[in-house]
């Protein structure tokens, strides 16, 4: 029975010769590279790259040095590339502090901020949604390549394949679907919805996890050297083996299961052919996990559910000591919960819908996250029972 197959190998760091060692390996576990991109395609490349504008170092966005290799690689076959992301920057050019815009100008291919395309209607079969709107670069590729970063997300557990495709939609749009989808698991399944739409283009996912970010993540958290690269043609499987590498049970992570019921991928370890590293070996256990993400086990009757979900919503507190008065954290915000007093950012708690988009978007650390009592309670306990069963897995190995 044909078994989906993900290649995990090493890349110490973001040294050429190194990346492209890596991704020729990742390559030839996965049949070469002719076999998965067609030579002279279309190809869009679709990079994770969080506004507001970082430097690669933080470990927020996809590496520029990685993308370069990527892309390197594709002008051997003769592909034409456009390289891409919706990002929101003002009036300055969100690409330059990241490295992008000068990486993709010595590489000679088009760098696009999808807002400025515009986007296009398309109707849709999924849980949440039945329309959405969609860049037009996605429809005029050929193909399409993920590539994605390997991080944690206070909301979600995990960003990585799935989650990456969320920026193909607006900007404003995001902000709705925040608003709309309030639940952890409703926000997920409408993810899944919009990684359905896009998937039949989809014909490569290649995992930046030379450095991921733990802790708070998508972009307050803490740049962790790994030294991985992954990639296969199933992005759920990408997951999977990622979130397995860094300690989370693929199960765990909404996207992931739902997009394995869905039939969209396939997110069970143990039908999925690992090329490269032994995962058991490569995982690496002191990976810190968001301590903001919500509850994600559902078997338990839905009105339990919301009720202990509720208590790990997590609200925002202003370090006003840390906050620079940028106002991104107000442009951001779904609700317009947050306006500036004497030049510090203050947040209505009342009005505020638990989104986390302030805090996913400060790049000042100026944004922490206040939980109630019994979430507080909650995770401590199971922060204790994770370290027993680690424990005993030591026991059991060293008998």
């Amino acid at each position: 029975m044909h078994q989906t197959k993900v290649a995990l190998v090493r890349c110490p760091d973001y040294q050429p010769e190194n990346l492209r060692h890596g991704l020729t390996e990742i390559f030839s576990y996965l049949g070469g590279l002719a076999s998965l991109v067609r030579p002279g395609s279309h190809v869009f490349l679709k990079i994770n790259h969080l506004s507001p504008p970082s430097p690669p170092e933080r470990a927020i966005v996809t590496h520029p040095e990685f993308t370069r290799a990527v892309i390197a690689l594709l002008k051997e076959h003769g592909c034409r590339i456009v390289v891409g992301d919706d990002i929101q920057s003002g009036a300055k050019d969100g690409f330059l502090l990241s490295g992008y815009r000068q990486m993709c100008r010595e590489m000679g291919v088009e760098l696009v901020n999808l807002k400025e395309k515009g986007f296009q209607k398309i109707s849709l079969q999924g849980k949440r949604l039945t329309e959405t709107l969609i860049s037009p670069l996605v429809l005029e590729s050929d193909q399409i390549i993920n590539l994605a970063k390997l991080k944690t997300h206070s909301l979600t557990t995990f960003t990585g394949a799935i989650k990456n495709f969320y920026g193909l939609i607006p900007y404003g749009l995001r902000l709705d679907y925040h608003r709309e989808f309030r639940w952890v698991n409703e926000f997920c399944e409408m993810l899944v919805d919009i990684y359905a739409a896009v998937k039949d283009k989809l014909c490569l996912t290649l995992m930046d996890a030379v450095v991921a970010m733990e802790g708070e993540g998508p972009s307050s958290g803490h740049p962790r050297p790994l030294g991985y690269l992954l990639g296969s043609q199933d992005a759920v499987a990408v997951d999977a083996v990622a979130a397995a590498l860094i300690g989370l049970s693929p199960e765990s992570v909404l996207t992931t299961s739902e997009a394995q019921a869905r039939g969209l991928g396939q997110g069970e370890l143990d039908k999925i052919t690992l090329c490269g590293l032994n995962l058991q070996e490569a995982m690496v256990p002191d990976f810190k996990h968001s301590a903001a993400a919500h509850l994600a086990g559902r078997k338990i009757p839905n009105a339990i559910y919301i009720f202990i979900q509720s208590q790990f919503h997590l609200t925002p507190r202003v370090i006003k000591d840390q906050c620079s008065g940028c106002k991104e954290c107000i442009r951001i915000c779904p609700q317009q919960t947050i306006k500036l007093i004497q030049g510090k950012a203050w947040v209505d708690t009342a009005n505020c819908i638990h989104c986390l988009c302030c805090h996913e978007v400060c790049r000042y650390q100026a944004i922490k996250l206040k939980q109630k009592p019994i979430g507080w309670l909650f995770r401590r306990v199971v922060s204790l029972l994770k370290k027993v069963k680690r424990k005993k897995k030591k026991k059991v190995a060293l008998n």
